[in-house]
């Protein structure tokens, strides 16, 4: 079985004695007995981490749970700085939680969370930081500065915990980069290994905005403000 792995500016094809075996039980073969300089992340090996995400045949997934087929062609994630073959810098994206402030800013001490408090958010909060969502995204080829799904999906999080008492200022910080960027292609939700579906938190995220006087400003500006929509709150 043949595989090809992106090294720096060019494809190295492998040739592995390996059926019915994940990418990483693959990738340490290569590394153990063939080629000692392949570089990759990996921890936990059971899918709970996102330490081990790369691309498959243009598409995200976990070196841990992906089977290797024939043929495949292996490339870091997109839209980061590739530190060395598969191994990636992470703060690019980490950094669009900060900007989004993507964290409890107000905690309610005294509110209780019933179960059905918890069920609201709970996919949301299995997470494993994989970046998936953000090197799938085709937003950032155009715009660097989006927050994308990897913050916005935190950001509702947040936003539907009842615990947190502004939940104003975060649908004001996402206006700029933010919700109305996105394009609903769904992208993010298809290469999710936790199955989080950012689009739909985004869609709610843009509810939200409008009830806090919100408006697309591309929509605005199709009708050049002259019918109340100028993209500003109507607080």
């Amino acid at each position: 079985m043949k595989i090809k792995i992106k090294r720096e500016y060019d494809f190295i094809e492998y040739d592995v004695d390996m059926q019915e075996n994940t990418l990483l039980e693959v990738l340490n073969e290569i590394k153990q007995t063939q080629d000692n300089s392949l570089t990759y992340s990996s921890s936990c090996r059971s899918s709970v981490c996102g330490s081990c995400s790369v691309r498959v045949n243009e598409k995200e997934v976990l070196a841990c749970s992906y089977k290797v087929q024939d043929g495949d062609v292996v490339e870091p994630l997109k839209n980061v700085e590739v530190i060395r073959d598969l191994v990636v810098n992470m703060d690019k994206a980490l950094e669009t939680n900060a900007r989004a402030k993507a964290w409890l800013q107000e905690y309610n001490k005294e509110a209780a969370l019933s179960h059905e408090d918890e069920k609201i958010n709970e996919l949301q909060s299995d997470c494993i930081l994989c970046g998936s969502c953000y090197s799938a995204c085709p937003v950032y080829a155009v715009n660097g500065e989006f927050l994308g799904p990897f913050a916005l999906t935190r950001v509702w999080k947040y936003v539907s915990d009842k615990r947190e008492l502004d939940q104003k200022t975060k649908i004001d910080t996402i206006q700029t980069n933010g919700v109305w960027d996105c394009t609903l292609c769904n992208e993010c939700t298809v290469v999710c290994p936790q199955d989080i579906s950012s689009k739909a938190d985004i869609e709610k995220l843009r509810m939200r905005s409008t009830m806090a006087g919100y408006s697309d400003p591309s929509f605005a500006q199709s009708f050049g403000g002259g019918f109340g929509f100028d993209g500003s709150p109507t607080f």
